[in-house]
């Protein structure tokens, strides 16, 4: 599967992933701006059949209207993290005063559930604790982590929904794995399993528990 990342897309610096397999392309999180977006997808000669969101925050969803009415592609998120798709309240548009448009039919995934993009097979991994319904989506060789864990730290968990002891147990949950994958985050630049659990200062409890040579 090729990965294409756009990085650092608006105020809040925001990833978005492109995702291609087999003639088959997908999108993670939609944040910022679909003409952006949709400007580098043309570029590559394919057009998104979904977009897979890692959660609901309003930094990732700003774009989906504009995406799926130029590509009429599918979206999915978690059923605990749907609510935020509707409400300006609960996504924290208000609260950060960012733009808003409520979008509607979405789809949802549970833990566990595999989806399909070509010959590659993406699983759905619930890791809640920066919202209540943020999700890991693991496929061979990487991960794309959302807001849950990034380069040198983890993500904020004071935002409403969120507990820190809970994203740090989602973190523990994706470490034993046991494989190495490189981490495509919602925010910063990619890194790894091994070197998070290595150096991260927020994984130090995990270090103790595990061990630093626990990923392979």
């Amino acid at each position: 599967m090729t990965v294409t990342p756009i990085y650092n897309l608006g105020d809040f610096g925001t990833n978005c992933y492109i995702l291609s397999e087999g003639g088959h392309a997908a999108l993670v999180d939609a944040p910022f701006s679909a003409d952006m977006i949709s400007r580098r997808v043309d570029s590559l000669g394919i057009i998104p059949e979904k977009i897979f969101l890692t959660h609901g925050h309003c930094d990732h969803i700003e774009a989906l209207n504009g995406l799926v009415e130029k590509y009429g592609c599918e979206v999915y998120i978690s059923e605990k993290d749907l609510p935020m798709l509707a409400d300006s309240g609960l996504c924290l548009a208000d609260y950060f005063g960012s733009p808003f448009e409520p979008f509607y039919g979405a789809k949802t995934f549970s833990d566990g559930d595999t989806i399909a993009l070509g010959g590659a097979e993406i699983k759905v991994m619930a890791t809640p604790g920066h919202t209540a319904g943020s999700v890991s989506f693991v496929a061979e060789g990487l991960i794309f982590t959302g807001d849950t864990l990034f380069e040198g730290t983890v993500g904020r968990t004071d935002l409403g929904g969120g507990s820190f002891e809970q994203l740090i147990r989602s973190i523990e949950k994706i470490m034993k794995t046991r494989k190495n994958r490189i981490v495509y985050a919602g925010h910063g630049a990619p890194t790894d399993l091994r070197a998070e659990l290595r150096f991260n200062p927020y994984l130090g409890g995990l270090r103790d528990s595990l061990g630093e040579d626990f990923i392979k």
